[in-house]
């Protein structure tokens, strides 16, 4: 047996006067209005007669009254052509009056991004189709905040709760390899291989659990960060990769490229950058770090040789567990988080193929406020 669900077209929906019909009541308003000045305008001026004194012999004087027609025309069309001046200026205003709302609800639909889902247009005025479509919007959002809240629980909850097993798999595989004795290559093998695993599954949880951290919004961690000292430290902390392939490094500072946020996540972000372009790079090959200021912006530019990007492989370095390439290294969530923290401090990060080989990023983040 089905069950007949009452929905809101079977109810019928709350008659609104639309805007279209308020819009045009204006201008006809306006339009009655200054057809009504026009009017008293030339009522006044055909009153203004001129007195004619007619002389007839044999007769006594007569007095007539005529009209200046040529006169009349003339203040009339003047009269015409302001009130149409006038009524363009007041449609002018009328029509951005009305309009006002869209603009508002444009500017806040920019404003609003993964990071923010809180906020909300929250249009005030009539209960008209503008305020329809502020209310679906703000429904919408509300909808999308509350699926992006539950994403980011689950994965936050779920790295949590895989830690516990992960670090009790180390420690029996610890107790395992340290019997006394020698032990059997292939078990030794074994165990090398699953230690392997285990870093690569706690590595991934930590990315899930930062990545999870930073979609939460901004952070109250509010540090000055200089993104060259930054960038120095995560090349020396890949120093033995770097001379192990071997790498020309390239490092052009700006002491001047500071910005204001979480010092962890920073850090992290350009970690991670470092990272990637030691990890897929090719041996014999080089990275070049620099930093630089613009208008109110400092800049992070990593460019490293390697293979040759497609448009398509571009497009899936950002996006979680994609790789461009079919080696399983790393999380597959590096660049996942840069432009994840990026965003998260009003930046962005844009990535360009290299004809020879290899990637340029350059990350792209407010200056700190003492330099704007």
């Amino acid at each position: 047996m089905r069950r007949r669900v009452k929905t809101a077209a079977m109810a019928g929906p709350r008659r609104r006067p639309a805007i279209r019909m308020r819009m045009a009541l204006s201008y006809w308003g306006l339009f009655v209005a200054s057809g009504a000045v026009l009017l008293i305008l030339t009522v006044g001026l055909w009153q203004g007669e001129t007195t004619v004194t007619v002389h007839v012999p044999g007769a006594p004087a007569a007095t007539t009254h005529s009209s200046d027609l040529g006169k009349l025309v003339t203040v009339a069309g003047v009269a015409l052509a302001v009130m149409a001046v006038v009524s363009l200026l007041f449609g002018w205003l009328v029509a951005g009056r009305f309009l006002a709302p869209i603009r508002a609800i444009t500017t806040a639909a920019r404003r609003i991004s993964a990071t923010n889902l809180h906020e909300r247009l929250s249009l005030q005025g009539p209960d008209d189709d503008l305020k329809e479509l502020a209310d679906t919007i703000d429904e919408l959002l509300a909808r999308l905040e509350r699926s992006f809240e539950s994403e980011r629980r689950f994965a936050a909850s779920a790295s949590h709760e895989l830690r516990t097993p992960m670090a009790t798999m180390r420690v029996w595989l610890d107790v395992a390899m340290a019997k006394p004795g020698p032990l059997p290559p292939q078990l030794v093998s074994l165990g090398d291989r699953i230690r392997n695993e285990l870093d690569h599954v706690d590595a991934l949880l930590e990315s899930l659990l930062i990545l999870a951290r930073t979609q939460q919004g901004p952070s109250d961690d509010r540090s000055r960060v200089a993104l060259s000292t930054t960038a120095a430290a995560a090349l020396r902390r890949h120093a033995d990769t770097i001379a192990a392939l071997p790498l020309h490094v390239e490092h052009r500072p700006c002491p001047q490229a500071r910005v204001t946020g979480s010092e962890t996540l920073l850090t992290r972000m350009i970690g991670n950058v470092v990272d990637n372009a030691v990890r897929h790079n090719r041996p014999g090959g080089w990275i070049r770090v620099s930093a630089e200021t613009g208008p109110q912006q400092a800049r992070l530019i990593v460019e490293n040789s390697g293979t040759v990007l497609t448009p398509e492989d571009l497009g899936r370095l950002t996006q979680p567990f994609r790789r461009p390439d079919a080696e399983r290294t790393g999380t597959g969530l590096g660049l996942s988080i840069v432009k994840a923290i990026a965003e998260a401090h009003n930046g962005g990060i844009s990535l360009y193929a290299r004809a020879a080989g290899g990637l340029r990023l350059v990350i792209t983040l407010p200056l700190a406020e003492d330099h704007v």
